[in-house]
C-alpha cells in the first residue's frame, strides 16, 4: 500500500496553515508550502550535483543541488532530509545541518508551473555510496564547490533557479565549504 505524499501549506509569514497532496500543490498557481534543499559532500570535499530527471514536473533535465524534498505533516525537517536522500539517491547521510534556515523563493518554469516555497537549505556528508533513482536523477557528478560557484555565476540558465539564488548566500554562510571562488 503506497501513501499519498502530503506537503505543509504556509501563510505569508511562513506558519503552517494546513496540508495538501503534493500532486495537487504544484500548478500555475502554487500556494506557499514548506520544502528543503540539500547539498551533499563526499569525504574529499566534493559536492554532488544532480541533473533532474526528464520526467520531473518542474525544471526537467536541469542541473541542481544534490536533492530536494518536502517535509510531511509533523515530520522533523532533518528526518525529511534523511528520508529524501534515501528515496532519491539511495544515500545515507551524516552531519545534517541547516545553513540557510529562512531561504524562500518563487519561480516559474517554462511550462508555467510555479515553485513557491519556504525552503531551508541543508548541508550533509555522504555516508557510503549513492545509487540515484532514474525517475528522480538523469545524471550526476561530484564537483568542486568553488568550480560550481563559478559555473553558476557564468551560466545561471543551466541550473535550477533555487540553486542560482542559494549560491551567493551559501558562499557567505558556508565559506568553509564553498570558499571564495574568485
Amino acid at each position: 500500500m503506497s501513501t499519498i505524499e502530503q506537503v505543509v501549506l504556509l501563510d505569508d509569514e511562513g506558519s503552517p496553515v494546513g496540508t495538501a497532496r503534493k500532486a495537487d500543490v504544484h500548478s500555475t498557481e502554487t500556494v506557499l508550502h514548506l520544502a528543503f534543499s540539500c547539498y551533499l559532500f563526499n569525504d574529499v570535499g566534493e559536492l554532488l550535483l544532480t541533473r533532474r530527471s526528464l520526467g520531473k514536473m518542474t525544471w526537467p533535465g536541469v542541473w541542481t543541488n544534490s536533492f530536494c524534498g518536502h517535509p510531511g505533516p509533523g515530520e522533523r525537517p532533518e528526518t525529511a532530509v534523511e528520508r529524501r536522500a534515501n528515496e532519491e539517491l539511495g544515500a545515507t547521510l551524516q552531519g545534517v545541518r541547516v545553513v540557510l534556515p529562512d531561504f524562500r523563493y518563487r519561480a516559474v518554469d517554462a511550462s508555467g508551473i510555479v515553485e513557491n516555497e519556504v525552503c531551508p537549505v541543508y548541508l550533509a556528508r555522504l555516508d557510503g555510496a549513492v545509487r540515484p533513482r532514474p525517475a528522480e536523477v538523469a545524471d550526476w557528478a561530484w564537483v568542486s564547490p568553488q568550480d560550481l560557484v563559478r559555473a553558476v555565476e557564468r551560466t545561471p540558465f543551466v541550473f535550477s533557479p533555487w540553486m542560482v539564488l542559494q549560491m551567493p548566500q551559501l558562499v557567505e554562510r558556508a565559506s568553509e565549504h564553498f570558499g571564495d571562488p574568485r
